[in-house]
């Protein structure tokens, strides 16, 4: 067994008294952002944008500043949600219990955090190292929960948001490994089968052959087809696409079924595929030579692996560790490391964001990376250009880890002729000189709207699906109003139909008789708006759908935001005091709101008034979301303080979360409860003195008992 390596991960201490800084809540804002970003298109629209690596490491970022700033943390953080909200155009399917997703490790140093963690959750009763793990396959496939009702299968649904998923029934049915009818299942009364729908290797390859052979593009990977052909409305298209599923869960635990390997055989008795190569190990050195074993062997197998899960064997121990709101406490996914090629640089092309970044995108010559075709891969910026001295015609190292889009590593061999590559000072678009503010890696064009390309990326973005999701508008269409004159604006959108009579739109190349009337169709249909969508559609800096949902939640109406905007600094004041808000955000908002051009743009399309709905879109209030448990706990703030006896630190704060409580830091008036255990200190006197109730460790445990 190795020892851990100097400059393993710390485990943050749980309970800290100091406050965020305003630099690391700005931290704190942009990572949530982005990660929220990159979930959306992994599992939502299956477009990977990063390798699990790298969205691993900013999320263990995330995870360390909640962690030692509970404060960060709110109901709706990237650490407490699952996947990304359902497609609207499935029915949606509530799960029996959360589908969660696992956390990842890409080392042993890794494994053996996680061992420390179990063994300081458990201590004193249990000996974590002496716990069993049932070790599996991460099958690099889709998750979906199959549910049984008398043993017969009534309905299938993805994992959706952990919670809620969309229903893939029609679809699931079409899949000769998912039983229709489960003999020893008619007992339960409703019963879910998780696991994963996946593509075999074999049936990947012949369905991109076929695909290129009809000038179709092929898909990036073997997710992204299984992904593609389950959520197909025609389920003929899904029914001849060879989907398998392995089945690994089961939405509750069973008396008869004590272990996870247990569950495993009786699984295999029901009917369903388990995934194979699987062992027992109870050490890491035992875990460490199972993954080096099916890493080897994972170019033989039928299906695309990306790793290996770990998972506490006894169910008993599997309960009392618990879950996070996001993943279980009791299991982890071991991931493979990321496989590299090497290939030429052809050229650096620059895109031009909505906001006026300009993206640097290295264009390759074609090279296979784990069965996909490779021509292209984000360079980030300019510094990493200069960082890795790149230059056309050098030969890079492509590294793919997860099957997702490259990430151009190194250079090989630079070329005979290597010239450094000199990133452009003007905007390739309009020609702007591109400016880049003190302390930012990005280079931006000022021009604004001015801009084709930034105003064409707006639009993009305010009638993508995540804002106004107005169908029929894509890229290619909004050019075309664009570059003919009709639509400079989101404004000219919901005026384009009044107009048509002077200029009709039919007579548009790439527009006709049908295609028409169905895109008016589509935009009055999106003339009622939420106000999270609202301001998400409009594109301001920083502002993202958390902090959309965030301003919709603080306001409430559009009218009260409105009526806010018009004392700029005390909206300041007031959003700088708002938990989750970053300097910068607030700051971005602000500058928006202090344009002409912009309120104008507002008041056009939302109106002036007291209420939303005199301009051309009616912005409806904010809707919290459905809890779908509550105890009398929910929405409390719970602190701990002392020395705990009866049970650990985390222990206690996973029993907290159960019961929708809050774990806070420290002592204020928001505190509902403060548990003391041994020597409390200087926390007690503080709830005394404000006249929170304290409880004992016992106490707190008798609550737990009868509120849950």
């Amino acid at each position: 067994m190795k020892g851990r390596k100097e400059g393993a991960s710390a485990i943050l201490p749980l309970f800290e008294e100091e406050e965020p800084s305003v630099e690391l809540q700005e931290e704190h804002q942009k990572l949530s952002e982005r990660l929220r970003h990159l979930s959306q298109k992994y599992y939502q629209e299956d477009a990977p944008e990063v390798s699990d690596e790298a969205y691993d490491q900013l999320y263990q970022r995330l995870l360390a500043l909640e962690e030692q700033f509970p404060s960060l943390q709110r109901h709706e953080s990237v650490t407490a949600t699952v996947g990304a909200d359902p497609e609207e155009s499935f029915r949606k399917i509530i799960h029996l219990s959360p589908l969660l997703s696992l956390d990842n490790a890409f080392s042993e140093d890794d494994i053996l955090v996680f061992l420390e963690r179990l063994h300081r959750f458990l201590t004193p009763t249990t000996d974590a190292f002496a716990l069993e793990f049932s070790v599996e396959p991460k099958i690099d496939g889709l998750s979906v929960s199959l549910r049984y009702e008398k043993g017969t299968l009534v309905s299938a649904a993805t994992r959706g948001n952990g919670a809620l998923g969309e229903d893939i029934t029609r679809n699931a049915l079409t899949i000769p490994t998912i039983p229709r009818k489960v003999p020893g299942l008619e007992v339960w009364d409703m019963l879910e089968v998780r696991g994963e729908i996946f593509m075999p290797k074999q049936a990947f390859e012949a369905l991109n052959a076929q695909r290129v052979q009809d000038e179709e593009l092929p898909f990036a990977n073997a997710r992204n087809a299984a992904a593609g052909s389950l959520r197909q409305l025609d389920p003929a298209v899904t029914a001849e696409r060879s989907l398998q599923f392995f089945a690994y869960a089961l939405s509750h635990t069973l008396p008869s079924l004590p272990t996870q390997w247990s569950l495993l055989d009786q699984l295999r008795s029901w009917g369903f595929l388990v995934a194979r190569p699987i062992a027992l190990c109870s050490s890491l050195q035992e875990i460490s030579d199972f993954y080096q074993t099916v890493f080897a062997q994972r170019a033989s197998l039928a299906y695309a692996m990306d790793g290996i899960v770990l998972k506490v064997n006894r169910f008993d121990w599997q309960e009392r560790l618990g879950t996070s709101s996001r993943a279980p406490r009791y299991a982890l996914a071991y991931k493979f490391p990321a496989t590299r090629v090497t290939t030429r640089l052809q050229d650096i092309r620059i895109q031009v964001g909505r906001t006026g970044v300009l993206t640097p995108v290295a264009i390759l010559e074609p090279a296979a990376l784990d069965g996909a075709t490779v021509t292209r891969a984000s360079l980030y910026n300019e510094d990493e250009i200069a960082r890795k001295d790149l230059g056309i015609g050098d030969t890079v190292v492509l590294q793919r880890a997860g099957d997702v889009i490259p990430q151009v590593v190194e250079v090989a061999m630079k070329a005979p002729d290597h010239v450094p590559y000199v990133f452009p000072l003007h905007c390739p678009s309009c020609g702007a000189q591109s400016v880049r503010l003190e302390g930012e890696s990005l280079r931006r064009c000022p021009s604004g709207l001015s801009c084709p390309a930034q105003r064409l990326e707006r639009l993009v973005h305010f009638v993508s699906k995540k804002a106004l999701d107005i169908e029929g508008l894509g890229r290619r269409s909004l050019h075309s109003l664009i570059t003919t004159g009709r639509v400079t604006s989101p404004v000219d959108l919901f005026t384009l139909k009044l107009r048509d009579a002077q200029d009709p739109l039919v007579y548009c190349e790439g527009w006709g008789k049908a295609s028409v009337p169905a895109l008016f169709s589509s935009i009055e249909a999106r003339r009622n708006v939420p106000f999270e969508r609202f301001l998400f559609a409009l594109g301001i800096e920083g502002v993202g759908e958390t902090t959309a949902r965030l301003l919709a939640e603080h306001y409430g109406t559009y009218a009260a935001f409105r009526a806010a905007s018009r004392d700029l600094l005390a909206l300041q004041e007031d959003l700088t005091a708002l938990s989750g808000m970053g300097l910068k955000t607030v700051t971005g908002l602000c500058a928006f709101l202090s344009c002409p051009e912009n309120i104008a743009l507002l008041d056009q399309l939302a109106g002036v008034g007291e209420e939303a709905g005199a301009g051309l879109l009616q912005v409806t209030s904010w809707k919290p979301p459905l809890q779908e448990k509550r105890t009398p706990l929910s929405g409390k703030i719970i602190v701990f303080t002392g020395t705990l006896t009866q049970m650990s630190r985390a222990e206690a704060k996973t029993q907290a979360e159960r019961l929708g409580a809050r774990v806070g830091s420290e002592v204020t008036r928001s505190t509902s409860y403060l548990v003391v255990g041994k020597s409390p200190g200087s926390k007690r006197v503080q709830a005394e003195r404000l006249g929170i109730p304290i409880l004992s460790e016992e106490d707190w445990q008798r609550m737990g008992e009868t509120q849950a």
